[in-house]
């Protein structure tokens, strides 16, 4: 009999990616934006980890991508091949980067006059146009002008040789916590816009997920909104969002069936000990796929044979155990097992973890093979 080598071996643990569920879910978000404000995709972090290149590749009808640094900004031109896609680097830039932003016509978000300087000199040398986009400080606060001096940066950006404002944008810090304030600032961003004599083609953007979902009012002047986590299937919102449809199913194998008997304490800390005989399987993955330790000890579930299972024990690197007395005698290695999908939200493991979907998903290690459909 042939031996299996690793190349042809079934993954261990893999996540699979339903790309007409993420073209569903980009509709959904022109529904919301409306017809006068286009889609910005946001695809920093390998796109939420779902795999940047792909996602790209399955947005083709989407002119705009928002991302973290040059680098991902270098990947979306590669994935976009012939097409012509607009790239915002929503992060400040390295003052080592910012000629190679020039030259390759990405968009930059400056907050200061001097990062505007170094924009303008850099184009300046290189006889090209810096496509800038400036950012207001409305609550935020890890980048941007404050409200006092924002409009003096928006004009220093339109006054500088070389340089085009080409945005003005904000970030909600708590759009899916706190809509008072979310609607403060709204208006404070307003009223800054109103200072501004914008060029005709600017493009105001502020609307994240939460933004988009549940501001409505923002369609009365946007002119680009920035779905992340509501592109991949998952409102920030728990009331709204209900049409998408979430594109990532995480999955892993059974790798080792036993019986114990009572008095048997499973994984480090033993802080699981069975009381009595169970059926338990190990599984094929851990945290260094991405699966959160802190899952440990908090009630979280896999489903198997289309039923839920409790996770026994600590997690480790590369292994988790779970109790399947309950299921048939049938249930064998190999058996595939749910991770994060069907049943099992992002929201869920996040929730148990103490985190957010988003760390859920852009955890995802490397060594969890993704699967495109």
């Amino acid at each position: 009999m042939p031996s299996l080598s690793p190349s042809n071996s079934p993954p261990r643990c893999w996540a699979e990616i339903d790309l007409p569920a993420l073209r569903h879910n980009l509709e959904a978000c022109h529904r919301y934006a409306g017809e006068n404000c286009g889609i910005m995709a946001v695809v920093k972090a390998d796109a939420y980890g779902h795999g940047l290149s792909h996602i790209v590749g399955a947005l083709g009808d989407v002119d705009w991508f928002g991302v973290a640094n040059l680098q991902e900004a270098e990947r979306v031109r590669e994935a976009a091949k012939q097409r012509e896609v607009n790239v915002l680097i929503l992060s400040p830039a390295l003052p080592e980067e910012i000629e190679a932003i020039v030259v390759g016509k990405f968009s930059a978000s400056v907050s200061t006059p001097d990062e505007v300087a170094a924009y303008a000199a850099a184009a300046n040398r290189l006889g090209k146009t810096a496509r800038l986009h400036a950012v207001a400080d409305t609550g935020m606060g890890r980048m941007g002008g404050l409200p006092d001096v924002f409009p003096a940066l928006a004009r220093t950006v339109i006054d500088s040789p070389n340089c085009r404002l080409e945005g003005i944008e904000t970030h909600f810090p708590v759009a899916d916590e706190d809509a008072a304030f979310t609607r403060e600032q709204i208006e404070r961003f307003s009223a800054l816009l109103a200072q501004i004599d914008l060029p005709d083609d600017c493009r105001i953007h502020l609307g994240n997920s939460a933004g988009l979902l549940g501001f409505s009012e923002l369609t009365g002047f946007a002119k680009l909104a920035r779905p992340g986590l509501a592109l991949y299937g998952v409102s920030p919102l728990p009331d709204t969002g209900e049409e998408l449809r979430p594109i990532l199913s995480w999955k892993s194998r059974i790798t080792l069936v036993r019986g114990i008997p009572a008095g048997i304490s499973i994984s480090y800390g033993r802080t699981f000990v069975s009381e009595r005989p169970m059926r338990i399987a190990t599984l094929g993955v851990g945290y260094g796929d991405g699966y959160p330790r802190h899952l440990s000890g908090t009630g979280a579930e896999v489903i198997i044979a289309g039923q839920r299972c409790p996770l026994l024990g600590r997690v480790t690197m590369d292994q988790i155990v779970v109790d399947i007395s309950h299921l048939p005698e049938e249930i064998v290695e190999g058996e595939a097992v749910i991770l994060l999908g069907d049943a099992i939200t992002a929201t869920e493991l996040a929730e148990r973890a103490g985190t957010i979907p988003w760390e859920i998903f852009t955890g995802i290690t490397s060594r969890v093979e993704r699967v495109y459909h």
